[in-house]
């Protein structure tokens, strides 16, 4: 049986979040800090962490921190906090989806769903390359040339989706819904500050722009 564990202290969320994973058939266990969070995820090895960012004795972008440098285990990261940079902030801490308070159930279960999925052994891949840029699913490593690249989690899976689909022009819209599993409520400028992120990384040895700027459309990875 899948294990999900819900790291919030407000109790009327996690009784809620209990009830409707429980009826999913899913196993539900419990936090209600930061500290206890890090301690279940060893205890009890979930498939998955639902992650409160507001929690008592360490926030959840700590606790996602210190998750992301030792597992892979996804996080669906809950919070009021609707701004842009917070949700930048948030993703760039390691979490693999980011839902705003208050939220519908439906839509919970289904991010819920989709990041199971990602890590099923069915999805995993074979090393991707794009010229002389490499990266590697399975490891999260990635290069180019003899350079490596240190990319966070939502850097990794952006490049490696622009990879997949290499020399084709994809849309704004697309790429947010494919990538981040869902639409930033019209907001793309989140994926305008991840794009400047890869360009940084991508190009840090003076080599040639493969992320090409679409104006009206999106991005595409090509050659010029």
């Amino acid at each position: 049986m899948t294990t999900i564990l819900i790291a919030d202290d407000d109790r009327k969320i996690v009784d809620m979040l209990r009830r409707t994973l429980a009826y999913e058939g899913y196993e539900v266990v419990t936090a209600t800090n930061g500290t206890e969070t890090l301690n279940k995820v060893q205890t009890e090895r979930p498939d998955l962490v639902v992650l409160d960012w507001l929690m008592p004795k360490m926030e959840g972008i700590e606790v996602a921190r210190r998750l992301r440098n030792t597992s892979a285990i996804p996080i669906l990261m809950l919070t009021a906090k609707d701004a842009v940079e917070d949700r930048v902030k948030g993703l760039d801490s390691g979490a693999d989806d980011y839902l705003i308070k208050p939220f519908a159930p439906a839509e919970l279960l289904a991010r819920i769903r989709a990041l199971l999925r990602r890590t099923e052994p069915d999805n995993l891949e074979k090393p991707l390359a794009f010229l002389d840029m490499l990266i590697d699913p399975m490891t999260r490593e990635a290069r180019r040339g003899d350079r490596p690249m240190e990319l966070r989690p939502k850097e990794f899976d952006l490049l490696s989706y622009l990879m997949r689909q290499a020399r084709r022009v994809l849309p704004r819209d697309k790429i947010l819904m494919d990538v981040w599993g869902y639409d930033f409520g019209g907001d793309g400028n989140v994926l305008d500050v991840y794009i400047g992120y890869l360009r940084a990384k991508t190009e840090a040895g003076g080599e040639a722009r493969l992320i090409q700027t679409v104006r009206g459309v999106g991005y595409v990875l090509r050659e010029i």
